[in-house]
């Protein structure tokens, strides 16, 4: 693992967003879905997912889900049980309720927050399957109150056998009801168009491939999405009395999600950068998906020397990364000086892996910088809001006039001329 200074690595990562061949392929998918429906969101299943369907097997059946729990291991069912109870604790919080504030004059103001109608979940199904993102999805809708949830996830998760039996199982536990054997950009490009099969969504949520991501920028606007995800990130920052064989599993556990994954560690301490490049290596041997995180730590992992941690705080700050751990002496300490990151994990014990499946907060996470300005994944994300104005004749006659130099200095003459109509009206009637 290359170890270098601070200022010799840069701290914008840019990642391409597929080449001109992934954007083509991706848009032609969501175009011919669009047009065609169910024929060319079968034609692509089986050119892509080597799997031949028509469209009455598109959507799985609920003796296949109760079908699954015989193919999972009693273990996996405590934990993926208790998981979603803590991450349905975490985002019952978040949940705000409308509001209304009736002034003295008879104005009344307000936000009613409504829950989204029908929402779509991807689950992913390529290099590996993720249960854990159908909780992370789908409870916070849930919470929301979205009424209709339906999920989509590629039809062999679990290769030839079909979809991986885990995903089922945390489906049905999650509570999903809906639930459709179809993945890639013709999944997304049916949950935004609909089909004969599939009725459309007003939003699109879940991580998936480059394809996947491509097809959810192009859907953007007839509906919405969650995010455009680009590959896993951790930071860790730590000084001299951090651990650093933890430090060393905890960048490989997002290291191996992807040939692009970025692990970086961040210190003042030369002796610890030394100790972490050189255990990396070690535990690299040992991982399953070597090849995977050998490719990341090569090509986007590094330890930055700092002078200082304050100094490090400021990298990080620039970094803005999805997933940040502090391992200092006081991390508490710490915390008011991070302004940009997705997710915070504190003091050795809170290793990455603990939000990614069970804490309770989401482990969908913005990335590539974008924790400056988004958040992960969460119950407003699947809420609107609508503005509620109720003014009263005491309150129109009181501020008609300011409406009206308003209007007129934006060169909006019907704007004033409607507010005007009501005060003349209103004083010849008296």
């Amino acid at each position: 693992m290359r170890i270098m200074r601070a200022e010799q690595f840069g701290l914008k990562r840019e990642v391409e967003y597929g080449t001109p061949e992934q954007n083509e392929a991706a848009l032609r998918i969501v175009g011919d879905v669009k047009a065609e429906g169910d024929a060319a969101l079968l034609r692509y299943t089986e050119q892509h997912d080597g799997v031949k369907l028509d469209a009455s097997a598109l959507r799985v059946t609920q003796e296949e889900i109760h079908a699954a729990y015989d193919r999972v291991d009693e273990a996996f069912l405590t934990a993926i049980r208790e998981a979603a109870v803590n991450i349905r604790k975490f985002h019952e919080k978040q949940l705000r309720n409308s509001w209304m504030d009736l002034q003295p004059d008879g104005t009344m103001l307000g936000q009613i927050m409504r829950p989204l109608k029908r929402v779509g979940v991807y689950v992913p199904g390529g290099k590996a399957a993720y249960p854990s993102s159908v909780l992370m999805n789908v409870i916070p809708a849930q919470v929301a109150g979205v009424p209709e949830i339906v999920m989509v996830t590629p039809p062999a998760t679990g290769g030839k056998a079909g979809i991986d039996p885990y995903i089922l199982v945390a489906a049905a536990e999650a509570g999903v009801k809906e639930l459709y054997r179809v993945g890639g950009a013709q999944a997304i490009a049916a949950l935004a168009y609909g089909t004969a099969t599939i009725a459309p969504v007003d939003k699109i949520t879940g991580p998936g491939n480059i394809y996947v991501a491509l097809a959810k920028r192009a859907v953007f606007g007839a509906v919405d999405i969650d995010s455009f995800a680009g590959p896993s990130e951790i930071v860790v920052l730590a000084d001299e009395g951090a651990e650093p064989s933890y430090i060393a599993a905890d960048l490989l556990s997002q290291a191996e999600h992807d040939e692009m994954s970025s692990a970086i560690l961040i210190t003042p301490s030369e002796s610890l950068a030394e100790a972490v490049a050189a255990e990396v290596e070690r535990q690299l041997e040992q991982l399953p998906r070597k090849a995977i995180a050998r490719s990341s730590i090569d090509n986007y992992g590094a330890v930055l020397l700092v002078d200082s941690i304050e100094a490090g705080i400021d990298v990080v700050n620039q970094l803005a990364p999805e997933h940040l751990e502090i391992l200092t002496a006081d991390p508490m300490k710490l915390l008011g000086y991070i302004e940009n990151a997705g997710a915070i994990f504190l003091g050795p014990y809170s290793s990455e892996p603990v939000g990614d499946y069970f804490a309770g907060p989401n482990h969908i996470i913005p990335t590539n910088g974008t924790a400056r300005f988004s958040s992960p994944v969460n119950v407003d994300d699947f809420m609107k809001k609508s503005s509620l104005i109720y003014y009263s004749k005491e309150a129109l006659f009181a501020n008609g006039d300011k409406i009206m130099t308003l209007a007129r200095h934006e060169g909006l003459e019907g704007h004033a001329r409607a507010i005007e109509i009501r005060l003349e009206k209103e004083r010849d009637l008296k």
